[in-house]
């Protein structure tokens, strides 16, 4: 994924047209300028800038020089873009990630905090500006905040450390390796002097950072991995001072709402705004590339006036078919009815003669999934000349600069984003091409200079934005003599995500899997059918679908083999040494109670799998009731390497295993003619609190770096609730969702 996207962000850049005052460079003289850059090389990875989850290793120095070009570098800390120490002793990290309820400003805190010695208490985290001449491509996704932040912050706080001891060590005339730092405060033992950072950030500035400063052992760790760490945000969002886009209130500023297709892919072919235009307080109506803006003097001119508006679509290119209709159509590719391209992977052993004799055949149909984020969608925007600004919960937002400055024909350095909170996301905000940005910045444009706020509606958003792909996935597998896969065939149906790189989230899950690795024959291609229903990155992307069919098959195969599943898997895991398939599954087994009694009626089901590098297994119980499955209490393991913040990686978790059984329960996006039948949250359903079961999970210990725990909560919980269900009923799953509304 994260190559792929790089590519992605190459192909952006090309479409980019080059204004004629891009070579606006940064402020300042050229001296200041060469110093602070030194620091900032020492105090970032490898030499080279890289500000975001998206990109591992490096950052391509021409994509960070293109990405900011015409931006404004602003003013440098001593001790780097990513932190600053106030003369008062307050600690303040710099966030270049989005903050959207995952708890990233508390981990990444805690790490600078924990090898600069500081005052817990003292530590705030500011949201760093989108600025790639600063902090590189800036994106958050795959659950990669933590994982890919780990060196670089480590290397922040402990440089910064080096310099307020040298600076100590100069003011008493000491050597610094007889100092030492606690809670903020730099002693000399011997003499009994101390001297907090505040007291001494002055001096440190005039020292260099060191190149590679001493990181402390996990063992040595005093702050990393206890409760200690907790959420830095939750006051304000519990008092409500927290600012949202939705919060955004700027002088003169309008408001806008877009008319747009109720079907996707169908086209603007005319309207009538006269209707519109005598709603008192609407302002103006023209159209955009994505419809028909609205725009007014407040929220409720701007709805009133698009309601009255009168348009025909041409829907000669428009998507129509039911989502029933597509599920067949996709059962058909994977049975070979119907021919279309397809892409291999996984492939080893010859199929011709693997696959003969007593062959193993399920299949699972999984149905396009909304985000659903508690705030919808929205963006202000206001532009000047070839400057434009926005105020927005991006995920990713160098990448939405290239995309704005791509449409607005000006630099990327040149559009500034205001990175705000989020009001939940779940890949929703993360969407290449950025187009609830550019239509924001487009419809800015026309309106002289005063900003504008883009709302739109939950049905907006639900019925017109972008959505989890439906998959297909159907598996054949042939077994030995024991009931084990010594082939495995694979077929999935899955509309790519990203059309410019072969489909690799759909496989994701599939490729790389110990299942597949234990067979000795794989054949798996995968199919990417083209549709012109908008589809993007969802909450643990692939995994969503592929896990469900992977570990709803392999229960399948360990119950014809009468074996027990976990057994079966440990089997499995043993030969192909996946070391923490193992640990998690032997911990949630073990916590879960696993093989003994249960009451009557109930069952227990179990799943396992990796995702962006976390390792999960849960285990639900289940009963069955008139109305549908009910859980009443999982057990989660997780092995994320070391856990920074055992609580909020308990958060996650938890909230990852509601969202995914929310989608396992009831999420589907109902097309009807190509219109979508149910967009908002009362056809469109979450689990609500009554339903919620508990919760308990489990970290296994470990001093390896840590992984992101975002998204690895969510995909598994479906596939172990279909897993209680086989032992209830005998009957495999087939579809989600396990309960239709």
């Amino acid at each position: 994924m994260l190559p792929a996207l790089e590519q992605v962000f190459e192909g952006l850049l090309i479409v980019t047209r080059s204004p004629k005052s891009t070579n606006a460079g940064p402020v300042g003289t050229d001296k200041p300028r060469r110093r602070l850059f030194t620091r900032r090389r020492v105090l970032t990875t490898g030499g080279v800038v890289v500000g975001g989850a998206l990109v591992l290793g490096t950052a391509g120095a021409n994509i960070t020089r293109i990405l900011g070009a015409g931006a404004v570098r602003p003013e440098d800390s001593p001790f780097g873009p990513y932190l600053r120490i106030e003369a008062d002793g307050s600690v303040i990290v710099a966030n270049a990630f989005q903050e959207m309820g995952q708890g990233v400003h508390a981990g990444l805190a805690a790490i600078v905090a924990e090898e600069l010695d500081a005052d817990w208490d003292r530590v705030r985290v500011e949201t760093a500006p989108a600025n790639a001449a600063v902090y590189g491509v800036q994106g958050t996704a795959g659950s990669n905040t933590i994982a890919t932040s780990w060196d670089r912050m480590r290397k922040v706080g402990a440089a910064a450390r080096a310099m307020l001891v040298q600076a100590a060590a100069a003011r008493w005339n000491v050597s610094p390796a007889r100092l030492t730092v606690a809670d903020g405060v730099v002693r000399h033992a011997a003499s009994g002097r101390s001297a907090g950072f505040g007291e001494l950030v002055g001096a440190a500035a005039a020292f260099e950072p060191p190149q590679d400063p001493p990181l402390k052992r996990p063992n040595q760790f005093t702050l990393i991995g206890t409760p200690r760490v907790r959420r830095l945000d939750s006051l304000p969002k519990s008092t409500g001072a927290q600012i949202y886009t939705q919060d955004v209130r700027l002088p003169n500023m309008l408001t806008a709402m877009v008319a747009r297709s109720p079907r996707f892919g169908g086209r603007l072919r005319r309207f009538d705004d006269r209707d519109a235009r005598r709603v008192p307080g609407v302002v103006d109506v023209f159209a955009i590339p994505t419809g028909v803006a609205v725009v007014a003097e407040h929220a409720w001119a701007a709805q009133k006036g698009r309601e009255a508006l009168r348009i025909l679509w041409d829907d000669s290119e428009a998507e129509r078919r039911s989502d029933a209709e597509i599920a067949a159509w996709y059962r058909d590719i994977a049975d070979g009815r119907v021919q279309h391209g397809s892409t291999a992977f996984g492939a080893k052993g010859d199929p011709d003669a693997a696959f003969a004799g007593d062959l193993f055949e399920t299949s699972m149909t999984l149905p396009f999934l909304a985000h659903g984020p508690m705030e919808p969608l929205n963006c202000v925007a206001q532009v000047d000349g070839l400057d434009v600004t926005l105020w927005s919960g991006t995920q990713l937002q160098t990448p939405d600069q290239v995309a704005v400055a791509a449409a607005m024909g000006t630099a990327p350095g040149r559009v500034r984003i205001n990175t705000l909170s989020a009001g939940g996301s779940f890949g929703r905000r993360g969407v290449l091409g950025a187009h609830y940005s550019v239509e924001a910045a487009r419809i800015a444009r026309r309106t002289q200079g005063r900003p504008v706020k883009v709302l739109w509606s939950r049905e907006d958003d639900m019925a017109g934005g972008v959505y989890r792909p439906m998959a297909h996935h159907k598996i054949t597998v042939a077994v030995d003599e024991a009931g084990y896969p010594k082939a495995w065939r694979h077929r999935a149906v899955a509309q790519a995500l990203l059309p410019v790189v072969p489909p690799q989230q759909t496989i994701e899950g599939v490729e790389p899997s110990p299942y597949l690795e234990f067979a000795e024959t794989v054949d798996c291609r995968v199919y990417s059918p083209r549709l012109a229903i908008s589809t993007g990155f969802w909450r643990s992307v692939g995994h969503s679908h592929t896990f469900t069919a992977l570990e709803h098959a392999i229960d399948q195969l360990a119950r014809r083999a009468n074996i027990d599943p976990a057994d079966y898997r440990r089997h499995i895991y043993s030969r192909v040494n996946a070391r923490s398939y193992l640990d998690v599954l032997n911990l949630a087994c073990e916590r879960a109670g696993w093989g003994g009694p249960i009451e009557s009626g109930w069952a227990r089901g179990l799943a396992v799998g990796r995702c962006f590098g976390t390792t999960v297994a849960q285990i639900a119980e289940v009963t069955l009731t008139p109305a549908g499955p009910r859980v009443r209490r999982v057990v989660a393991a997780v092995h994320c390497g070391i856990a920074v913040a055992p609580d909020l990686v308990a958060a996650q978790i938890e909230g990852g295993i509601i969202y995914g059984l929310s989608a396992g329960l009831y999420g589907a996006v109902r097309f009807r003619d190509g219109i979508v039948q149910n967009p908002n949250f009362k056809d469109y359903r979450s689990v609500r609190m009554h339903e919620a079961p508990e919760i308990e999970t489990y970290i296994v210990p470990s001093a390896d770096p840590p992984t992101g725990v975002g998204e690895p909560g969510t995909p598994l919980i479906t596939p172990a609730v279909a897993n209680a269900l086989l032992v209830l009923t005998g009957k495999a799953t087939r579809r989600t969702p396990l309960i239709e509304a």
